[in-house]
């Protein structure tokens, strides 16, 4: 079965559930391994980056409840 951006952001929204945060570079390795590596790509800033068809569907579905820390590259649940 192939593996969607929806599938990606239900997957971060269930482990920043279960443990609180995830961090952007532990999100881009599991995505990487786990469901491939066309969800990620280098941003201009040279920086791997999750692609924004699972930015939008992680957002539409923690709704608010999940922050980023620019700082730290953390989401965390609020």
């Amino acid at each position: 079965m192939e593996k969607t951006a929806q599938d990606v952001a239900e997957w971060m929204v269930q482990e920043i559930k279960f443990t609180g945060t995830l961090r952007q570079e532990a999100a881009i390795a599991y995505v990487k391994s786990n469901f491939g590596e066309e969800f990620v790509f280098v941003n201009e800033s040279g920086n791997a980056s999750l692609q924004k068809e699972v930015k939008k569907a992680f957002r539409k579905l923690h709704g608010g409840r999940i922050a980023w820390d620019r700082d730290s590259f953390t989401w965390a649940w609020t």
